[in-house]
Parts: structure tokens; C-alpha cells; sequence
């Protein structure tokens, strides 16, 4: 276990996957902490790495990344925080340990055939968008750490074969990769947010998204603003949010899989 003076003087510290310390398991038997105890019942807490990973993962899914720490984390898991300090070092460790387990949600598909690369940029797409609503708090820890656990390096790999799948030329994958991916990155961040946010406000998309409409139609700047928007929002068709914001994302998707086409055509 790392001292916390040790931890505050290692501001160099760049990934828990380069330190040696996510391959640590469970806590030998001799080494286990005397605070490591249920709270109330002297029974030992059980505590592993991935029993800790799975609570912070559910701590930020519930109460969102800015409300997170090690001692809410202590609490929820019925242990004193020195406990959890046994199993990680910082509470950074711990955020990129949670974020590299979400990618484990995902489906990879077999990029093994260069055939089916379509199919297989769409439900990469899909999966990674959906990730990214599930757990809003990802997109800021993906912007903050170098995303290098195994999970991730699998998300990556298989995005890589895909697109060399495409026939893409190799000075260009790079950049079909981030026309897809950092789109998806975009769409999906902003989707969390508002998913959250109507949450938050205990009302339906729909609900929210009538009321903040008719909010701005009664502001007379607003107006012509609106008038121009409104045949792009009677082409665009849905009757739900869901519905505009899967048109909106089927797309967008189609027309990035066509250019890449377009792209690999001209040679």
C-alpha cells in the first residue's frame, strides 16, 4: 500500500497499466489490514480488486464522476477507505481501472472477415455510442488517461482491423478511424449528458425537450431562428426524441461508411 505523502509526490504518475499495480489481486491473508473489516460486524470485508472495480463503477453510474470519491466509495462497500487504499494506490488508478471495465460491456465482432467490414463499423459504432449514454461519466475519463488497460486495447485492435479491412490505404485509416469513432465520441457524450440531465430534472426526454421548445418559441429572438429550423425538423421526421436522434445517428454513420468507400475508390 502507498503511503498518501507517497502518493501526493508522484504527480509523474501516468497509468495504473504502467505501474505494476493492476495486476495486483487480493491482499495475502498476512497482509490483510486491520481496518479491513465490515463495519459493525468484525467479519473479514472480502475485499478484491474487481468487487471495488464493480462499486465504482455502480457509485458513478448512480451519483456521477464529480461526487465520487474514495470515502463515498468506503461506505458503499461497508469497509474504512485505508481498506480500499490495499487494493489501489490512488483514487486515479481506481477511474481508470472503471473505465477500461466498462469496455468490457462491449461486443466485439470478428474482423476477421474483410467482407462484412460494414456491418462491423456499424456495431462497433452502436456499441461504443451506447457505452457512452450508459455511463456519462466515461467521455471525461477518456479525454484524462491513456486508455491502455486490455479492455480497451481490444476495443482499439478491433476498430484497427476493421478499418484495414475497408481496403483504406494506410495513410488514411488513421483518420477514418477518428471521422467514425470521434464522431460516435461526440454524439454519444452529448446524448449522456441529456439523458442525465432530464433525469435529474425527473422528466422524459420528450418532456424536457417540449418544454425547453416552447420556452424559447415564447422568446421573439428566438423566432426566426425557429422558423428556419423548422423544415429541417419536419425532413428530419420522428415523433420521439429516440426516433430523431436514431435517424440523425443512422445517417451520419451511412454517409461516414460511404465516404470511406468514396475513399478507397479513388485508390
Amino acid at each position: 500500500m502507498v503511503k498518501a505523502a507517497d502518493r501526493a509526490r508522484r504527480p509523474e504518475r501516468t497509468s495504473v497499466w504502467l505501474e505494476g499495480g493492476a495486476s495486483r489481486g487480493k491482499v495475502p491473508r498476512d497482509r490483510a489490514p486491520r481496518d479491513g473489516v465490515a463495519r459493525g460486524g468484525g467479519q473479514p470485508s472480502g475485499l478484491d480488486r474487481e468487487r471495488i472495480t464493480g462499486a465504482t463503477v455502480r457509485l458513478l453510474d448512480a451519483e456521477g464522476l464529480a461526487k465520487f470519491s474514495m470515502r463515498r466509495l468506503a461506505a458503499e462497500l461497508n469497509v474504512t477507505a485505508m481498506s480500499v487504499y490495499w487494493y489501489v494506490d490512488t483514487k486515479d488508478d481506481l477511474l481508470e481501472l472503471a473505465l477500461d471495465a466498462v469496455f468490457g460491456e462491449l461486443e466485439l465482432p470478428d474482423a476477421g472477415s474483410e467482407d462484412g467490414w460494414r456491418d462491423q463499423l456499424r456495431a462497433l459504432a452502436v456499441g461504443y455510442r451506447a457505452l457512452l449514454v450508459r455511463h456519462p461519466w466515461v467521455s471525461t475519463l477518456i479525454g484524462n488517461f491513456l486508455n491502455i488497460g486490455p479492455c480497451s486495447l481490444a476495443f482499439s485492435s478491433c476498430v484497427r482491423q476493421v478499418i484495414r479491412n475497408t481496403g483504406m490505404p494506410p495513410h488514411g485509416q488513421m483518420g477514418a478511424m477518428s471521422a467514425v469513432f470521434q464522431f460516435v465520441y461526440g454524439f454519444g457524450t452529448i446524448e449522456g449528458h441529456f439523458v442525465q440531465r432530464c433525469a435529474s430534472a425527473g422528466m422524459s426526454q420528450d418532456e424536457y425537450f417540449r418544454r425547453a421548445m416552447s420556452t424559447i418559441g415564447e422568446e421573439p429572438r428566438f423566432a426566426a431562428h425557429l422558423e428556419s429550423a423548422a423544415g429541417l425538423m419536419e425532413a428530419r421526421g420522428g415523433d420521439t426524441v429516440s426516433e430523431m436522434r436514431e435517424r440523425d445517428f443512422g445517417f451520419a454513420l451511412s454517409l461516414l461508411i460511404a465516404g470511406i468507400e468514396a475513399m478507397v475508390a479513388r485508390g
